[in-house]
């Protein structure tokens, strides 16, 4: 039922804490030892449940990175991903391709679960500080750039994630953004709004 002059609920993305701190264990684990030549990155599937306009996201599912291994991955990139984006792109530790076992895996231990596969969330360090310095001009942040919203109109999930790291003095900070994906490989991702379940401390 619909009431006049009622705005209905937007998409709307309520993550729990407790996934969000298993994927920054791994973000953070992999940000430190990045260097200028490896943008080493960080991956996992968002997994949970869509009740109306809201996404709810229970849990983070990791797996293998088959970007130089499996032959599809090794095509995209050779073939739409370098000539479209740049030939940085051409650097094997600089991507994301989700091995299809662990992509199968994963989607029959959320079923059995009573979960599905939401989307994804990834991780974009501030390469501009400590990447190489010809591509310290290039500031990344909790946006998709270009290259990811390619990739998040060809998985079409309905949840993309993006975590930005930086170091500021001796501590790593972050920031969160959800994104739908665009229409299409050449549209605009859109931000969706984003809420972290706080767990007081009964609740840990």
């Amino acid at each position: 039922m619909s009431f006049p002059g009622l705005v209905p609920d937007p998409t709307t993305v309520l993550m729990s804490g407790r996934a969000l701190e298993e994927f920054l264990a791994a973000a953070v684990g992999e940000y430190q030892l990045i260097t200028p030549s490896s943008p080493l990155p960080c991956f996992a599937l968002l997994l949970g449940t869509t009740e109306g306009a809201t996404h709810y996201v229970e849990r983070v599912a990791f797996g293998r990175n088959a970007r130089t291994s499996d032959p599809g991955a090794r095509q995209e990139f050779a073939e739409s991903i370098v000539p479209r984006f740049g030939p940085a792109y051409e650097n094997e530790v600089r991507g994301w391709w989700i091995d299809s076992r662990d992509l199968l895996r994963t989607s029959r231990e959320a079923e059995a679960a009573g979960l599905e596969i939401l989307g994804s969330i990834h991780m974009h360090p501030d390469w501009h500080r400590i990447g190489p310095p010809m591509e310290r001009q290039f500031v990344l942040s909790e946006r998709p750039t270009p290259m990811d919203q390619h990739v998040f109109a060809n998985t079409g999930w309905p949840i993309n994630v993006v975590c930005y790291l930086e170091r500021r003095g001796d501590a790593i900070y972050h920031a969160l953004a959800a994104w739908t994906p665009p229409d299409d490989p050449t549209g605009q991702c859109t931000a969706l709004p984003l809420r972290v379940r706080t767990h007081a401390p009964a609740d840990a």
